[in-house]
């Protein structure tokens, strides 16, 4: 495994369609709070900012997915995203993206590389 590799969690921590895991990332500006989660058997992570305003978008620690475990969705405005992509479907930001992470799982454990 690559040295520049981070574990984030155990990767049998993520539920398809369930609670993700928040963690921080070191950017330019310091400290930005990010996310991973997983979608249809696939891991996905980007920065727990929505493209609208830029909040947090977890309604409750770890909660970004809708009711039906298909979509993520921020809590403060409503706009719905594709995990697959992060790109905005619904809401006030419809066409933007969120701003994706590099995360891969390997050995039973989900890395941001």
């Amino acid at each position: 495994m690559a040295e520049a590799q981070r574990l984030i969690c155990a990767g049998a921590e993520l539920a398809d369609g369930g609670s993700g895991v928040r963690f921080d990332v070191p950017t330019a500006q310091g400290e930005k709070s990010a996310f991973v989660v997983r979608h249809r058997g696939r891991v996905y992570g980007y920065v727990n900012r929505c493209a609208h305003i830029g909040v947090e978008m977890d309604w409750r620690p770890g909660e970004f997915f809708d009711d039906s475990g298909l979509y993520l969705i921020c809590a403060t405005h409503g706009a719905v995203y594709r995990p697959e992509t992060g790109e905005c479907i619904a809401g006030p930001c419809r066409g933007a993206r969120l701003e994706p992470l590099d995360v891969v799982e390997l050995d039973g454990g989900i890395y941001l590389k």
